[in-house]
C-alpha cells in the first residue's frame, strides 16, 4: 500500500498545526460556532446530537496493521473504546472532546492517516473494491488509480467549495463491489484493444433524489484520467446549482441539462485543459505508486487442514461457506470478517477487536487489511491452510459470525442514536431484524439477501440499492419506516421500488418477516435468491403479502 513520503508528512504536520490553532480559538471564544463550522468540516469534525464526531479517512479502504492499532489506540485514549466503520470505508469516533481533536489528528498523522476532506462540499474519500489486488475476477488493481486521484483531489484549490459534496469510486473488476453507479463519478477499469483505460460513469447518487449514473465515456485512456476528471468536476463546479442544496449534486446537474449537453461541455473543457497537464509526470507518479501495491509473495500450502476442519466442524463450515471469497490464487482465500454479530451495532469494532485483526493480518494476511463499504473488515490474502487457526482466533473476540451476505449482514447508518440529521432510529431496527431471524433459524435458508437501512432521506445507509431497503422518517413526531424492494448496488444497479405506506417502529420487523416468508413461498428452488425471485415475479405478490394484515383489518 501507499507509503507517505516527506512531503506528505510535512503537509499533515502543517495542516494539523493550523487546525490546533483554530480549535484553541473556538474554545476561548475568539471564533463563534458559525465561524468555526467551515474550518472543522474541512478537517472531518462534525457536531452530532450528543458530542463531536471525527470522521477519519481510510483511502480506498486499505490499512496496514500499524494503522489499525493506531485506530484502536485512539479509540481507547480519546473515545469510548470503539470505532464505527462507515459506508465510505471511513472510521468515525462518536465521542471525542473538542480539546482532544488536535491530539487525535497528530496521532493519526504518525500512522499516515488524516481526516481531510471527509466532510464539506469537496471531493470526499476515494473508495474502491475491498477485494482489490486479490479477487479472482479482477482486471487490474484499482488502488493505485484511487491513490493518484486522492493526491490530485486533496486540497485542490479549485474544488474546495463545490456546489455540494462529491464522491468518486473506482473498481477494477467486472463485478462491481464499489457501487460505482451510485457515485458522482464512477470509474470502471476496462481494456480496449489491449489498452487499459476507464469507463466513466457520472451523475449517480442516492439521498433525496436517487439516480443511477450514466456513461459519460465508454473508454478513457489512462494518460487522460486526471485532465478528464478535472474537466468533469470543473464543469460541475460552474454548472451546478448553489441556490438549493437539495438540487446541488451533479446528478441533478446531469438530469436538468441532459447527459449529452454535459458530455459536450466536459469534452470541450477537456480539450482546453489537457495540454496544460504534464502527462509524462503523471504517468511516472502512477508507476511509482504502483510499485507500492506490489502483490505479496503467496506461498503454496496444502489445504488438508482446511478440508479436515470443513468436514469436522460445522461452525467452521458455515463460516467458510459465507465469509470466504475466491482468490486469484487457488491456495488462498479472501476472508471477510463480519462486524455484524447478531444484536450488535453494524460496523462497530472495539479496540480489542481492532488489535486482534491487526495481529491476524500480520500472522496470516501478509499485513493487509481492507474496510468494505458494507461495514465489514477484509483480510485479502489468507492461505487456505491457515483458515482454521484464523477462525479459532476470531471466535475469541466475537468476530466469527457466519453471516456475510445474509439477512443479518445489514448496512445501517448511525440514525437518531447519534446523527443530528436523522429522523428515525436505524441501529435498533438492524439489531432487532438480526436477532429475530437468528431466533427463527431461517438465515441460512433465506440465503443471499442485502438489507440496507437509512435513518433519514440522506440515505447514508444506501437503502435505495438494498434488496430490501428501509427508510426511517418522521411522521408527525412518530417514526415511520418505508420499505423498498428490488434494489441492487452491483454492475446491474437498480433503485428499489417503494412498496406503499410505511410502518411504525414496532411493526417494521413483522413487516420484514412477511416479505421473507413470501419470498420463501414464491422462490422456484432454494437456489433462487431473493433478488432473482423478485425480478422474476415483480412487486405485486410481495406487496400483497406485506399489507395482508392491513387488508384483513380493513375487511
Amino acid at each position: 500500500m501507499y507509503v507517505y513520503d516527506t512531503f506528505d508528512h510535512d503537509f499533515l504536520t502543517e495542516r494539523n498545526r493550523q487546525f490546533r490553532d483554530q480549535v484553541a480559538r473556538r474554545i476561548d471564544g475568539s471564533l463563534t460556532e458559525d465561524e468555526f463550522k467551515p474550518l472543522r468540516l474541512m478537517n472531518g469534525l462534525y457536531l452530532q446530537l450528543h458530542a463531536y464526531m471525527l470522521r477519519v479517512a481510510i483511502p480506498y479502504g486499505s490499512l496496514n496493521p500499524h494503522q489499525k492499532r493506531k485506530l484502536a489506540e485512539i479509540a481507547d485514549r480519546f473515545d469510548k473504546g470503539y470505532g464505527h466503520f462507515t459506508t465510505r470505508q471511513n472510521i468515525q469516533y462518536n465521542w471525542p472532546r473538542l480539546s482532544d481533536v488536535p491530539d487525535m489528528l497528530d496521532e493519526l498523522a504518525k500512522a499516515g492517516l488524516h481526516a481531510i476532506q471527509t466532510s464539506g462540499n469537496t471531493i470526499r474519500n476515494v473508495t474502491s473494491d475491498h477485494f482489490a489486488g486479490a479477487a479472482a475476477d479482477e482486471i487490474a488493481d484499482p488502488r493505485p488509480v484511487a491513490e493518484l486521484i486522492r493526491q490530485w483531489s486533496t486540497d485542490h484549490p479549485e474544488f474546495q467549495f463545490l456546489p455540494r459534496k462529491f464522491k468518486v469510486a473506482v473498481t477494477g473488476s467486472e463485478t462491481d463491489r464499489a457501487v460505482t453507479k451510485a457515485h458522482d463519478i464512477g470509474l470502471r477499469m476496462v481494456r480496449q484493444n489491449g489498452q487499459p483505460g476507464f469507463e466513466v460513469i457520472v451523475g449517480g447518487g442516492l439521498g433525496r433524489t436517487p439516480m443511477i449514473g450514466k456513461v459519460l465515456r465508454d473508454f478513457l485512456p489512462v494518460p487522460d484520467l486526471l485532465p478528464y476528471l478535472e474537466a468533469v468536476v470543473g464543469t460541475y463546479n460552474l454548472l451546478g446549482r448553489r441556490d438549493n442544496k437539495y438540487k446541488a449534486r451533479i446528478k441533478i446537474t446531469v438530469h436538468e441539462n441532459g447527459i449529452d449537453t454535459v458530455r459536450d461541455l466536459v469534452e470541450a473543457r477537456f480539450e482546453e485543459i489537457a495540454p496544460q497537464f504534464d502527462t509524462a509526470a503523471t504517468l511516472a507518479q502512477l508507476k511509482r505508486i504502483e510499485t507500492m501495491f506490489k502483490a505479496p509473495d503467496l506461498r503454496p500450502a496444502s489445504d488438508l487442514a482446511y478440508q479436515a476442519a470443513y468436514g469436522a466442524d460445522p461452525l467452521f463450515r458455515a463460516w467458510a461457506d459465507t465469509n470466504l471469497h475466491a482468490h486469484r490464487d487457488e491456495n488462498h482465500a479472501i476472508v471477510t470478517i463480519s462486524l455484524k454479530a447478531h444484536g450488535e451495532t453494524p460496523g462497530d469494532a472495539t479496540s480489542d477487536q481492532m488489535r486482534l485483526i491487526a495481529d491476524l493480518a500480520e500472522a496470516y494476511g501478509h499485513g493487509e487489511i481492507r474496510i468494505s463499504h458494507e461495514q465489514n473488515v477484509i483480510l485479502p490474502h489468507v492461505a487456505r491452510a491457515d483458515l482454521p487457526a484464523l477462525h479459532k482466533a476470531l471466535r475469541v473476540q466475537g468476530l466469527a459470525t457466519a453471516n456475510v451476505g445474509l439477512i443479518s449482514d445489514i448496512i445501517a447508518c448511525p440514525g437518531m442514536d447519534y446523527c443530528a440529521l436523522a429522523t428515525a432510529r436505524s441501529i435498533p431496527v438492524a439489531q432487532e431484524i438480526a436477532t429475530h431471524f437468528d431466533a427463527l433459524k431461517l438465515e441460512h435458508d433465506i440465503g443471499p439477501l442485502k438489507i440496507k437501512i437509512s435513518g433519514c432521506i440522506n440515505a447514508c445507509g444506501h437503502h435505495h440499492v438494498g434488496h430490501i431497503g428501509i427508510l426511517g422518517l418522521d411522521r408527525a413526531g412518530v417514526e415511520n419506516y418505508q420499505i423498498t424492494l428490488g434494489g441492487d448496488g452491483t454492475e446491474d444497479a437498480f433503485l428499489g421500488e417503494r412498496t406503499g405506506p410505511g410502518f411504525a417502529y414496532d411493526q417494521i420487523v413483522p413487516a420484514i418477516e412477511r416479505i421473507i416468508r413470501a419470498y420463501l413461498a414464491l422462490r422456484d428452488s432454494p437456489a433462487e435468491t431473493f433478488l432473482q425471485a423478485y425480478r422474476r415475479v415483480g412487486l405485486p405478490p410481495f406487496k400483497a403479502a406485506l399489507y395482508e394484515k392491513e387488508q384483513v383489518d380493513a375487511a
